[in-house]
């Protein structure tokens, strides 16, 4: 999936905001959603597979949101009314030309529908995913509200103890399949991504979303996808973005996990079903998208044992062009060296055995 390219930039109220890029092909934008860090999440075994499905078959821009990750952790406002501005500079930055696709993860897809109701004209697919139109403290449900009080009040006063059993109450309810790498990742990721007040004041802005009067005013093209037994936000809520959106598809997905993990059958489903809605040819075996003709050409004679200057006759150019080539081929498959080359085509069948 290549490298990704982290860049900052400074809000209108001065805060710096961290985003990245990698890959090529329809933009496709991530809204900013809970727990994240832009370099951690590239490296984890939790978004590892996300990063490199959507790094591979788009031109993939997401931030880290206001008071997390590798964006400034200082700032005076971490309301809800800033996740539009912060979304649509982040679009600014990026100076996409075309309408592209904006994916909402979670409290993400409120702030995604608000966007493609300001400027329906620059997004050319919504794409929800385990997201809600209503926070906790605003739905009909008391019991419910309550226990996410209690939540809030956990994560201020444990979440920056030295013992992961406080995160864990927390982290567990996102990926109850997870196994221990997973689960331990995602306990080191809150300390990494935040402090435990940052996360309480945000967890309750989450708690008082409500998109209700949005819904039907989206007029761009929108699929909702949402695990059946998700334990972090109610499948009614997926139902429910689905049902108020004009013409919505939604896609019910079997899974617990809030955050879908590479080895359940429901993150196949869910590449499948955004594939499909965006119109992006899913990339062969394993195949980073992206790869030039003459790239796809110096692989296999890369992987035969040629040296610079045999594969430079071979295909009739230069050596230096070769040199040049060569790094541009090892950045997209995400490796430092010519052995690291040969080892992910083979591990990936980017070539034929033949």
């Amino acid at each position: 999936m290549g490298q990704q390219r982290i860049r900052y930039l400074r809000t209108g109220d001065g805060i710096g905001l961290a985003w990245a890029e990698a890959g090529q092909g329809l933009p496709l934008v991530k809204a900013a959603n809970w727990l994240t860090h832009l370099q951690y999440d590239w490296e984890s075994p939790v978004w590892r597979h996300w990063m490199r499905f959507l790094a591979g078959h788009y031109r993939y821009i997401r931030h880290d949101e206001r008071g997390c990750g590798m964006s400034d952790r200082e700032v005076g406002d971490l309301s809800s009314a800033r996740w539009l501005d912060d979304l649509e500079q982040v679009v600014e930055a990026a100076a996409i030309e075309r309408p592209f696709a904006l994916l909402g993860i979670s409290q993400g897809a409120a702030t995604a529908v608000a966007y493609a109701v300001r400027h329906p004209e620059r997004v050319s697919h919504l794409i929800l995913y385990g997201g809600y139109v209503v926070g906790s403290y605003r739905r009909e449900d008391a019991e419910a509200a309550r226990l996410y009080r209690a939540v809030v009040e956990l994560l201020r006063s444990g979440w920056d103890h030295g013992n992961p059993a406080f995160r864990q109450l927390f982290t567990s309810r996102f990926i109850p399949t997870g196994d221990p790498q997973q689960v331990g990742w995602l306990n080191e990721l809150c300390l990494k991504t935040t402090r435990g007040e940052i996360g309480a004041t945000l967890m309750e802005a989450r708690a008082n979303v409500d998109v209700r009067e949005l819904l039907a005013q989206v007029r761009v093209p929108t699929l909702v996808l949402h695990g059946r037994r998700d334990q972090v936000v109610p499948f009614s809520e997926g139902v429910r973005l689905a049902s108020g959106i004009p013409g919505a598809e939604f896609v019910e997905l079997d899974s617990c996990n809030h955050v879908l993990l590479e080895q359940e059958p429901a993150w196949t489903a869910f590449r499948d079903a955004v594939l499909a809605f965006t119109g992006v040819q899913a990339a062969a075996a394993g195949a980073p998208a992206g790869l030039s003709r003459r790239e796809r050409e110096l692989l296999p004679l890369l992987c035969q044992g040629l040296g610079n200057a045999e594969i430079a006759w071979r295909l009739g150019i230069s050596e230096k062009t070769v040199r040049n080539q060569l790094t541009g081929l090892y950045a997209k498959l995400g490796v430092h060296s010519r052995a690291g080359a040969i080892a992910h085509a083979h591990a990936h069948q980017l070539i034929d055995p033949s």
